[in-house]
């Protein structure tokens, strides 16, 4: 069985390779899947660099997400069968032709969904869920600023947010990403930089109700000072690279609150409520009402290139690695 294996931290993520891995037995409530399909996501990149929160022990397979088919399952896995679709969520080891899993950690991936699609609405649409409705408590009617908007959980951020009745204004960093997000159905695009006075202009001076940001740096600064009176200024991560800071006088004179939305953790610390979580997007998907988007494909061979894409901040919406399978 092959499988992409970091041996060491680096920032050159050029260095990881495509070895023969052997996998480990499988217990009584494990499965073995044949993957079809993972996503690339930022925290990939971040543990092969050591940047992450989670650090992996080495050597580690990178990958958070993915799709793949139950080929074994232990004697005491009842949730999915032999010849079942899953989506797969770990928090690494997805870049790889097989993986043990707990059967816990998979669930039967929606019929509305190809194989790349379901390795990659998982994590981004829950981070939005979770970001918009757990913590920014959107409601319909109001403005969302959405930052990073064409980035996997920024466009999932702005596909979720119409779909719970939001006005959406997305900021994205170059014209042809624009372009996408205004087919795409953002009411209002703008440049990332300079967006303080057109989110005030659009909203009659009130200023957004809840921001979601993945960008941080001045996009945060710049969000303070264009957000409504009782809004919500939802943290994501740190795209942009510098980690902001704010003085307190300014929620106390605006009336907002800052809040930090990690899906994962969220379903970690409130199991009842994470379920519940991903049940909702769950059955948006099975209704078809997601639209996650594939920006380019790469084989298990290629994974360095996926991952570079992520890198150039190429990608809008998702780069996917695809293993074969249907």
């Amino acid at each position: 069985m092959k499988a992409i294996l970091c041996r060491a931290i680096s920032d050159d993520i050029a260095s990881v390779k495509l070895e023969d891995l052997a996998l480990p037995p499988l217990g009584p409530a494990d499965v073995r899947l044949k993957m079809r399909a993972a996503s690339v996501n930022f925290p990939d990149l971040l543990m092969i660099q050591g940047k992450y929160q989670l650090k992996p022990p080495l050597p580690f397979t990178p990958g958070k997400e993915g799709c793949g088919e139950v080929v074994e399952k232990g004697a005491a896995v009842s949730n999915v069968d032999i010849g079942d679709r899953v989506v797969a969520g770990m928090r690494y080891g997805a870049y790889a032709e097989e993986v043990v899993v707990p059967a816990a950690t998979v669930r039967k991936a929606p019929a509305a969904l190809n194989d790349a699609e379901v390795a990659s609405y998982g994590a981004a649409y829950l981070t939005a869920w979770v970001g918009l409705v757990c913590r920014g408590l959107l409601q319909k009617g109001e403005t969302l600023l959405v930052h990073g908007a064409s980035g996997g959980v920024g466009l999932a951020a702005v596909d979720l947010g119409k779909q719970l009745g939001a006005t959406v204004i997305a900021t994205a960093s170059t014209p042809q990403k624009r372009a996408f997000l205004k087919d795409y159905g953002a009411d209002h695009v703008l440049e990332p930089a300079g967006f303080r006075e057109p989110v005030k202009e659009l909203t009659g001076g009130r200023g957004a109700n809840v921001v979601y940001d993945p960008v941080g740096g001045d996009v945060f600064d710049e969000s303070v000072r264009c957000i409504a009176f009782d809004g919500r200024l939802v943290v994501i991560g740190f795209a942009g690279g510098r980690i902001p800071t704010i003085s307190v006088n300014m929620p106390l004179i605006k009336g907002f609150s800052v809040v930090g939305a990690r899906a994962g953790e969220y379903g970690r610390q409130f199991p009842e409520r994470g379920k519940a979580n991903i049940a909702a997007i769950d059955t948006l998907a099975a209704e078809g009402k997601l639209r996650p988007h594939i920006h380019a494909r790469f084989p298990l061979s290629e994974a360095v290139a996926a991952m570079q894409t992520l890198a150039r901040r190429e990608v809008i919406g998702k780069t996917v690695i695809e293993m074969g399978g249907g």
